[in-house]
């Protein structure tokens, strides 16, 4: 009832997409300020948001797609447009100020959704699904979307205890390097968009 090879080929998709070493520092600008409890609980809170995403994603990705009439290319353009807004606050230290650090859920956008939720995640669970054919191999697709996911709360959770080793300088370091990675993960999600739109016209 479980299919090894299947379990380890989505598991390892979805651990290169989602990135877990490459959430954290990007966790840790987005909740910087906050109390560690409340860090905590948006860790949790992300990953569910993921989860839910992906959960419905694979259960109904291409009614949902083909019902609003949105190509998987222009998901993955949209995804990165807002990615790259996102990174230019961090660059610039914008979320430094308590309308973004406090009064905002980052646990829901952009952690949830369109980072760890993001359209290179969605299109794998989609094709996964759709190709796995038998009940071992389903449950093996839904084990590694399960697997993933307390990998990447277990990877958000413990690395708060790098808040108080790096400090206050070190979290506005973090923030700025967070800034330039989430802008390159941003213009290759848009890059990837375009070239997929430009090859299918």
């Amino acid at each position: 009832m479980f299919d090894l090879a299947v379990f380890g080929s989505l598991f390892l998709t979805l651990f290169v997409i989602m990135d877990p070493p490459g959430i954290t520092p990007i966790f840790l600008a987005l909740t910087a300020g906050r109390p560690g409890k409340v860090q905590k609980r948006m860790a949790f809170q992300a990953v569910c948001v993921a989860g839910g995403v992906i959960t419905v994603f694979g259960l109904l990705g291409h009614q949902i797609l083909n019902y609003l009439h949105v190509s998987v290319p222009a998901l993955m353009i949209a995804g990165g447009l807002l990615l790259l807004l996102i990174a230019l606050d961090l660059l610039t230290g914008k979320t430094d100020e308590p309308k973004q650090t406090k009064d905002v859920n980052v646990a829901l956008v952009p952690l949830g959704m369109p980072l760890l939720a993001g359209p290179g995640a969605i299109v794998s669970v989609i094709l996964a699904v759709q190709k796995a054919h038998g009940v071992a191999a389903q449950v093996s697709v839904w084990a590694a979307i399960l697997a993933i996911h307390v990998v990447l709360w277990l990877v958000m959770r413990y690395s708060l205890v790098i808040i108080r080793i790096i400090k206050d300088g070190g979290v506005v370091l973090v923030t700025r390097l967070a800034g330039m990675m989430l802008s390159a993960i941003a213009v290759q999600q848009i890059i990837n968009g375009v070239t997929q739109v430009i090859q299918g016209s």
